[in-house]
C-alpha cells in the first residue's frame, strides 16, 4: 500500500507524513496507521454527546 494513499484516505494533507525527512515506507504507514486512532475516538466521543444532549 501506498502511504500517499493512506495519507489521501485519512483526509490529510499530501506530505503530511511522506514528506518528513528519513522515515522509511514501513515508518510511514507505522505511523498513518496509528494516526487513525484519535479520529475514531473523535467520532466515537461526538456520537455519544449527541445522544447525551437529544432528548
Amino acid at each position: 500500500m501506498s502511504p500517499a494513499f493512506v495519507e489521501w484516505l485519512m483526509g490529510l494533507d499530501a506530505g503530511h507524513v511522506t514528506d518528513v525527512p528519513g522515515l522509511t515506507r514501513s515508518q510511514q504507514l507505522k505511523a498513518l496507521g496509528n494516526g487513525v486512532v484519535p479520529q475514531q475516538a473523535e467520532a466515537a466521543i461526538r456520537l455519544l454527546h449527541q445522544r447525551a444532549t437529544s432528548a
